[in-house]
Formats: structure tokens, C-alpha cells, sequence
């Protein structure tokens, strides 16, 4: 009888109905668009709806070798060799320290959601507490497409590397050209996949055994770590920080100037992302309080320490105009000579065994997004459920597999570095203006519109020095320029901080200095922003305005019917009380 009311309400029963819920599209983008859910509606009944809650097996210990394993792999050997020979020169190293810095404070942000609220959809849960489900949608699907197409690139890094183990040319040896397709697309790599179906099957078997496989393989990872730094250190030349090896090309430390050392920590951002995979396994964390915060911050500064040395070994081995984008590291030691060749292939073994772990993390985070997101009905509910034997997201982990896998099929690295960035860094500025938000308003504020009208004021003075950054020719001017802007944005902080109380404290983990991390954090994410180029925009909003597309289309229907049939209860507007904020940590416990 339920199953009949229930097709006969949904939208989608029928083309007549759903004709009839496009033409009521308005009402229901009004009433959905910007509802909130509580914090103990996402840590309880939420989570159950449709199937079994996820195992807590993971301690503070397997956090930091999921962040490690999750961000090293794809950071130093994809990102380096493009940032460093095409953006920053040697200045890469700074580079990283930047990203590294940027991703740190964002980290805390991370941190008080995930300690508060731990469940396993990350970012998407944190906006849709904060700012709604239109909202956390667009971010959600930002972040999917992020994960994916990142994913693609690190499975098409790892044939080059490990044809470079083993002594092989994997372009000519295992790639195979199609004529027929274009440029950019028409390497077909089965390498790729074949790597992203077996991990596909690790982890759909088990969250448990896949920590201890990254474990294994992110030890070994390390010890080739550091086999490169000592190699980088002993066989290189400092006069490569300073020096190309082609006369007519920019010379010095920071070869493209300041802008390119901020283009190449926009474009090594992408390193990080890493960390936010592991905010997503906050829902099988044993001890969410102290473990979270441990491990999530904990393998930033670890991993950030990492890759200034990674970053700086590679710069004294080669000047960066001979530095191989694909495979910086192990390019380094070809053909200089026959003695150190087996150097070279000791660099693609742990780079193989980096990029492993690197995939095996994302692969965990972009299905427990999705999983997530089918909890709340905007997306199919068939991806939310979870295996009643391995506790794990399967039908969201097998689809978004083979969705990588086709991609990585076809796509080579170049295209897909370029439409991961900005897209990350969207997503770590919604949360950090969403902690913000949590943390002044609440149902006992008057009104939000203090809070929010300082955020856009901020966003936009941010935005403003970041084109006067740009736009104003150097000298003098600029730099007074410059200097009042700067002096703008602080000036806002300290009169917002002055101005308006703090709605609620969080009562186990909360980031420290509040609000000044998570307004240079907005500050840096929107300044690397501005450091991406134009096509980068035009992905980002190509993608973006597809997701609009499916919101209006599907999602807003979708939540709307669950809504009217009682599985989702909140209306737009609705504020959680604070005794369930009180009482929802005590529950966690």
C-alpha cells in the first residue's frame, strides 16, 4: 500500500507527472533550494535510511596513513614536473609551501565539521548544514568531478611510471594512438584501468583491509621517499635553483616572477586534495574527537614538510627547462649517466607504489561523497546503499570506478590537471565561509545577515585585491595600492570580530583564533584562484552549470517528493535546535 501512495506522489511515475513537477519547477527551487538539515539528522537516522551504518574500524594512526598515502602519490609525482617546468621554476619549492599553508588552514575548518558531525560526506554534509541543499549540491558535484578526473590523471601518471621501473617507453610500448580521435584524447591507456577496477574491488571488499593495505604500501612509499630526497641532495647542483640550461630561457629563482610561483601553488593545490578524502572516513572513525583532529591536520603538516623536500631535490637535480612534466623524478636520473640509470628505476617502483595509495584513498572519499549525496535524494538513492557484509558504499564505489575508468581510458594528464584545481579550490572556500557561518549564527541570532553580509564584503575585497594583484602595472602604486586593500580586509575581520558574538562554541575540537584562520583561508583560496587561467573558468563553469542543469531537472523533484512523503521533514528555513547541537556529540560517544 506505501509503495503504491509512494509512486503515485513521485515525479518521476510517469511523463505526465513529471511534466507537471517541471512546470512547478519554481515553487519547489524556492522551498528546497535553501533547506538545512540538522546536525543530528545527518548523524542519525540519515545515515541508516538506506542500509547499514559503515564499521568504525579506523584509529587516529590510519587517518594520517590515508592522508599521506592519499596526497603524496599525486602530488609530487604528477603535479611537480608540470608546476615546476611550465608555471614556477625552482620556485616550486615555495610553491608547495603556500599550497601546503592554504590547505593547513583549511584543514582546521575541515576539522571542527568532522569532529562535530562525523559522517562520510564531507564537504557536501557541511554545506548542507550551513548554507542548504542547492548549495551543497553544487559542491558535491564539484567535488565528484574533482576526485574523478584527478583520479584519471594519477592512473595514467602510474603507466609512466611504471614503465620507467621496469625500462620501458610506456607511450610507445603500452600506449595505443588512435589518428581518428583528437589531440589529447587519443591515447588509449588499458593500464589505467585495469589498475582503477582492481582497487575498484578492494575497496568495495572492505574499509578495514583497505587501511592496511595503504599502510603496507604507503611504508614502502616512504622509503623511496626519502631514497630520493638523499639522492636529490647528494647528486644535485644548487646552481639549478638559479641557472637554465638554455641561455635564452628566464633565469633566477623565480624564473616566471611571483605570479608564476602562485600559478604553480594553484596548480600543486591539487596536491591536498588527498586530505579531504580522509574527512570523508570521519563516519568509521572509532574516537571522532581526538582522532579526527590528529589525523586530519596531522598528515597535512607532514606530507607539506614532504613535498618542500621532494620539491627541493628535484630543482637541485635539473634545471627546470629539462625537467619531464609526466615523470619528473625518474627523468632526472635518465641519461645522466649509465651508473645512475637503475636510479631511475628504483624512482618509478615508489612512485608506483605512491601512486597506488593515492588512488586507493581518493577511490575511498569520491564514493563515500556519493553515497552521502544518495542519502539526502538528490541523486539516485541507489547510490547511498551500504553492503550489509562489507560495510562499505558499494554500488557508489563501483559506478564512480567505472566512470574513472572510462575516462582514463582516453584523457591524457595534461587536460585533466587543468580541470581539477579550480574546482578544489571552490570547495575549500565554501567550508571555510561555512565554519564561519556555524560559528555566529544560529536559531538564537537575530539575524544572519551580519554574518553573511560580512563574508560576501570580505569574498569581494578578496576578489578585488586579487585583480589589483594582476591588473595594476609593479612599482610604487601598486604597492600602496595593494597595501590599502590589504588593509581594507583586515580592517573588516577586526570590526566583525568586534561586532558580532560568536552564536556557539564547540564543545570538543574547534580552529583556533576564530574568525582569522578561516578568513585567510577564504583570502588564499580566492588568491589562487585568480591564479588559474581563462579555460580553467570555462570548465568550471561548463560543469557547474551541468550541475545546475541535473538540480532542476532532477535533484529538486527527487528531494521535493521525499519531503512530501515524510522522509525528509525540514522545510526551507528551518533551524536545528540547540539542545539536539548539544546532545549530538554525547550520542557520537
Amino acid at each position: 500500500m506505501r509503495m503504491a501512495i509512494e509512486s503515485n506522489r513521485s515525479s518521476f511515475s510517469s511523463v505526465k507527472s513529471y511534466v507537471n513537477a517541471l512546470r512547478d519547477t519554481p515553487r519547489r527551487v524556492v522551498r528546497r533550494a535553501g533547506s538545512v538539515t540538522t546536525t543530528f539528522d545527518e548523524t542519525s537516522h540519515v545515515r541508516f535510511r538506506y542500509g547499514g551504518s559503515m564499521r568504525k574500524t579506523l584509529r587516529w594512526y590510519d587517518l594520517i596513513c590515508f592522508g599521506v598515502g592519499g596526497m603524496v602519490g599525486a602530488g609530487v609525482f604528477v603535479t611537480t614536473g608540470t608546476a615546476s617546468h611550465d608555471k614556477a621554476g625552482p620556485a616550486v619549492v615555495l610553491s608547495y609551501a603556500i599550497a601546503g599553508f592554504c590547505a593547513l588552514l583549511s584543514a582546521f575548518c575541515y576539522t571542527e565539521f568532522a569532529v562535530h558531525m562525523p559522517v562520510a560526506g564531507g564537504a557536501f554534509s557541511y554545506i548542507r548544514v550551513t548554507f542548504g541543499e542547492f548549495m551543497a549540491f553544487l559542491t558535491g558535484a564539484n567535488l565528484i568531478m574533482d576526485y574523478v578526473f584527478s583520479n584519471a590523471a594519477v592512473a595514467r601518471s602510474f603507466t609512466t611510471y611504471l614503465g620507467t621501473a621496469i625500462g620501458v617507453s610506456a607511450e610507445s610500448k603500452w600506449r595505443i594512438t588512435l589518428t581518428s580521435l583528437p589531440k589529447g584524447f587519443n591515447q588509449i591507456d588499458f593500464i589505467a584501468v585495469l589498475v582503477i577496477i582492481i582497487l575498484t574491488v578492494i575497496i568495495c571488499y572492505s574499509t578495514r583491509e583497505s587501511s592496511v593495505l595503504n599502510m603496507i604500501l604507503t611504508a614502502l612509499h616512504i622509503i623511496f621517499i626519502m631514497f630520493v630526497i638523499i639522492m636529490g641532495f647528494w647528486r644535485g647542483d644548487s646552481k639549478n635553483f638559479t641557472e637554465p640550461s638554455d641561455p635564452t630561457r628566464p633565469s633566477g629563482f623565480f624564473p616566471f616572477g611571483a605570479s608564476g610561483m602562485f600559478n604553480g601553488a594553484a596548480l600543486v593545490y591539487l596536491s591536498y586534495i588527498g586530505y579531504d578524502a580522509v574527512s570523508t572516513l570521519a563516519e568509521e572513525v572509532k574516537n571522532p574527537v581526538t582522532d579526527i583532529p590528529i589525523g586530519v591536520t596531522g598528515c597535512v603538516i607532514l606530507v607539506t614538510v614532504l613535498y618542500c623536500l621532494m620539491a627541493t631535490s628535484m630543482s637541485m637535480l635539473l634545471p627546470y627547462d629539462l625537467i619531464n612534466p609526466e615523470a619528473p623524478f625518474s627523468g632526472a636520473f635518465v641519461g645522466k649517466s649509465n651508473r645512475l640509470n637503475w636510479v631511475s628505476n628504483v624512482i618509478g617502483v615508489g612512485a608506483s607504489f605512491g601512486i597506488l595509495t593515492s588512488l586507493l584513498v581518493a577511490m575511498l572519499g569520491q564514493a563515500r561523497y556519493l553515497c552521502v549525496i544518495g542519502r539526502s535524494n538528490i541523486v539516485p538513492v541507489w547510490f547511498a546503499k551500504v553492503h550489509p557484509k562489507t560495510s562499505t558504499p558499494v554500488n557508489a564505489s563501483a559506478f564512480l570506478g567505472i566512470f574513472t575508468a572510462v575516462i582514463a581510458l582516453f584523457t591524457e594528464l595534461d587536460v585533466l590537471l587543468n580541470l581539477v584545481s579550480i574546482g578544489t579550490l571552490f570547495v575549500f572556500f565554501m567550508v571555510a565561509n561555512a565554519v564561519i557561518y556555524r560559528r555566529y549564527v544560529s536559531v538564537e541570532t537575530l539575524s544572519p545577515w551580519p554574518t553573511l553580509s560580512f563574508l560576501i564584503c570580505f569574498s569581494c575585497t578578496s576578489v578585488i585585491f586579487t585583480l589589483l594583484w594582476w591588473l595594476v602595472p609593479p612599482g610604487k602604486p601598486k604597492f600602496f595600492v595593494l597595501g590599502a586593500c590589504f588593509i581594507v580586509i583586515c580592517g573588516l575581520v577586526v570590526v566583525f570580530n568586534y561586532a558580532v558574538p560568536q552564536a556557539r562554541k564547540p564543545e570538543f575540537w574547534g580552529v583556533p583564533l576564530m574568525p582569522w584562520i578561516p578568513c585567510v583561508s577564504i583570502f588564499l583560496n580566492i588568491f589562487l584562484l585568480g591564479n588559474l587561467d581563462g579555460p580553467s573558468y570555462a570548465r568550471f563553469g561548463f560543469f557547474s552549470a551541468l550541475a545546475v542543469v541535473v538540480y532542476l531537472a532532477y535533484s529538486v523533484h527527487a528531494s521535493f517528493d521525499s519531503e512530501e512523503e515524510g522522509i525528509v521533514n525540514l522545510e526551507s528555513g528551518i533551524k536545528e535546535s540547540i539542545e539536539l547541537e548539544d546532545l549530538t556529540p554525547k550520542l557520537q560517544k
